[in-house]
């Protein structure tokens, strides 16, 4: 294959280099054709049949090997053969040469591609896959786009070759026959400019709206086929319905109450949704008691020989549901009906694109909506482990129903919400085993990152077993043993109680999703495209139902999009922006994120640099005996384009916002460090990463100068 790919390599390189060295391409200008046009029609009045054939062939061989001279090409097909027979002549042979040059782009390098940018290309292809006749049947329609450019990077993606001809074909026609049409008045052509005449600029002008033209029609198309069977009503009770109050929910209700549309949100659990009940906020006021312990460990590094603290596990945990109380009214029924929402408390069925059925204690009906949002956020996931069902596992969803503490507390799973809380109940004084089936805990991290943590984990009595894969659950003699595979060999682990940390699954099932087809994606969750419509373009859904990231903060970022786009989309729909996601995880060193890490850099074949601040350097952090960490800084090499950041240390989440803001306004780190930081400050270590970065590129040479010029001044 490789051989095959080499000579056909040399052949293309080979043809290129005999056009150019013979200055082949002076046959195909408008002064060449004027000049020969009367031989040329001649010729094609003797021999019509052998005229068509050699025409064909030159015009596949120029537009195969991507070779200029295409546009010439076209008018002498109007030349010689008029309107009709010069625009399916010109249509077949372009097409052809079109895709012999797709085919040769995807033989050649689009394996090599793929090798190196997969993740990145999967996106595409995916997009293509569902929108790629479309996208490629507007690129066609606007002729000043380079079409060789097409060719060559269509045969990169996914695309089928069939799906191109044909689409290539019909995208090209409406070009080509202007550019035919225009070949027949070649005598009154002096030059390429004068192919712009009212009525051909008119006609490019028509080209150029055509694309929108086209997708408002298929649009359509699509909208009367998922609509088909079903009656659309007359009149809506409400602008917009929200199925779920979490963070994405409570956002989208709360946009649309204030630009003053009718909007119900209907909640059959707790309002706010996991974050406010048993994820954000009840595991960082777990963390924060469990810190103030470790801390009361850790009094000499203060200068303090004797404190102790006593504490009932029971009264920690009761705090935890004070603090959520406390919160609550941020999110309750009662703030969102005071800003304009219509709140029901009940189960959500959507029963039609634009009714949903609703049953409470009140009893059951029908509301309708002109667009709804699906906002039903995720659940913790249990996978199907052998015996599971027998040691009466905890999740992230009633662990904060524990009164007594665990003992021998194990946790399956090294992602963010594993570790905070196996580092949290070990400070709590459990016996804390902690399993990871890959090669480390925080998987999503650099290595460093991970090693980190885990020296932490480990300095703290945890057991952290990675590369180990739960695979049994027994109950021998009244105690809980899971059988895990390590390096291939059994390993059993006795335990109290297990906590289930694996990742959350979208919640789809039981509100109306399989019974109106609405797609899923294959990581299933709800699909939605980059607006946030569902395969119903009246439908969306936002936060972890959705993905790709399972933030409280990302939910509320698609929220916006989701609220807007449903609202006023008949005039202007917005594509959500992930450019620059931030998250955090609340261990000690706390981890915080934002853009690209080097591992993801390398997978997805980014060129970087990396500038590095050990915070072990910093005042700050010294007279607070936190002098542990790094901030970690990859930028385009040679500049100060931030690509990504990475904070390990005491107040990560907090200082990782001035990078967040920095990225999003394209501001570098020449402005971070040219702004001032009060001292003595956490903070400062932004400044110094970039301080760190400026002096790795000081300008040597002039630098040089510079020491001559003051030796020079202190002679004089």
């Amino acid at each position: 294959m490789a051989f095959s790919r080499l000579i056909l390599l040399l052949v293309i390189v080979g043809s290129i280099a005999v056009f150019f060295y013979y200055d082949l391409q002076h046959f195909l200008t408008l002064e060449m054709l004027k000049s020969q046009q009367a031989e040329i029609i001649n010729y094609k009045k003797i021999h019509p049949v052998l005229a068509t054939v050699f025409y064909g062939l030159i015009y596949i061989t120029v537009t195969g090997l991507s070779l200029p001279g295409a546009a010439i090409l076209t008018l002498a097909g109007g030349a010689l053969f008029g309107l009709l027979w010069g625009t399916a002549i010109v249509s077949f042979a372009s097409t052809i040469g079109a895709t012999l040059a797709f085919l040769a782009a995807r033989f050649l390098f689009r394996e090599s591609v793929e090798n190196r940018f997969g993740n990145r290309l999967a996106a595409i292809n995916e997009g293509m896959r569902k929108d790629g006749a479309f996208y490629l049947f507007t690129l066609r329609l606007i002729p000043v786009f380079p079409f060789f450019m097409i060719n060559l990077l269509m045969g990169l993606t996914a695309i089928k070759p069939r799906t191109f001809f044909w689409v290539s074909q019909l995208g090209m026609l409406a070009g080509t026959i202007v550019y035919v049409n225009a070949g027949t008045q070649l005598g009154k052509i002096e030059s390429l400019s004068d192919i712009l005449s009212p009525a051909l600029i008119f006609s490019f002008v028509l080209l150029g709206l055509f694309p929108l033209l086209a997708k408002t029609m298929i649009d359509r198309f699509k909208a009367l086929k998922v609509y088909k069977k079903w009656q659309k009503p007359k009149h809506f009770d409400n602008n917009l319905v929200v199925i779920g109050a979490g963070s994405g929910g409570l956002v989208t209700a709360y946009i649309a109450a204030a630009v003053k549309a009718k909007v119900t949100l209907i909640e059959k659990h707790k309002m706010g949704g996991d974050c406010l009940n048993t994820g954000c906020v009840p595991s960082k006021a777990l963390i924060r008691s469990s810190r103030f312990l470790a801390q009361v460990r850790e009094a000499k590094n203060l200068g303090i020989n004797q404190v102790s603290a006593e504490f009932d596990f029971a009264d920690i945990m009761e705090r935890i549901q004070k603090v959520i109380n406390k919160v609550e009214p941020h999110d309750s029924v009662e703030r969102y009906t005071e800003l304009g929402v219509d709140v029901i408390q009940g189960s959500a069925k959507i029963i039609s694109p634009w009714e949903v059925e609703i049953s409470s204690e009140q009893g059951t009906k029908i509301i309708t909506a002109r667009s709804i949002v699906i906002a039903a956020g995720a659940k913790p996931f249990v996978p199907e482990i052998p015996g599971l069902e027998k040691v009466d596992y905890l999740t992230s969803d009633n662990i904060w129903s524990l009164r007594k503490k665990p003992k021998r507390l194990l946790v399956l799973g090294g992602g963010p919400i594993g570790c905070e809380l196996a580092q949290a109940f070990a400070r709590l004084g459990c016996d804390v085993t902690q399993i990871e089936m890959l090669p480390r805990i925080m998987i999503r991290e650099d290595e460093d990152v991970s090693r980190a943590v885990m020296e932490k984990f480990q300095q703290e009595g945890i057991h952290v077993f990675v590369e180990h894969t739960a695979k049994q659950f027994k109950v021998e003699q009244g105690e809980k043993i899971l059988i895990a595979e390590h390096q291939g060999e059994q390993v059993r682990i006795v335990f109290d109680q297990v906590l289930l940390a694996i990742g959350r699954a979208a919640n789809i099932e039981g509100y109306g999703v399989e019974e109106l087809a609405i797609e899923l994606s294959p990581r299933k969750t709800v699909a939605v495209n980059p607006f946030l419509e569902t395969n119903y373009p009246n439908i969306y859904a936002c936060g972890d139902v959705v993905g790709p990231y399972q933030f409280t903060h990302t939910a509320a970022h698609q929220a916006w999009y989701a609220a807007v786009n449903a609202l006023f989309g008949q005039f202007k729909k917005f594509r959500v922006d992930y450019s620059v996601i931030p998250w955090a995880t609340f261990t000690d060193p706390e981890v915080a994120r934002v853009g690209l890490n080097e591992q993801d850099a390398k997978q997805q074949g980014i060129a970087y640099e990396v500038t590095t601040y050990g915070i072990d350097d910093l005042d700050r952090a010294i007279a607070d005996s936190e002098a542990y960490g790094f901030v970690k800084v990859l930028t385009v090499p040679s500049k100060d384009k931030i690509l990504g950041v990475t904070i390990v240390g005491n107040h990560a989440g907090d200082l990782i916002a001035e990078f967040v803001l920095a990225m999003k306004h394209g501001l570098g780190l020449e402005k971070i460090l040219g702004t001032i930081h009060i001292y003595p400050t956490m903070s400062e270590a932004n400044k110094y990463a970039a301080g760190v970065w400026k002096r790795n590129h000081a300008p040597e040479k002039l630098l040089k100068w510079l020491a001559r010029y003051h030796t020079w001044r202190r002679k004089k």
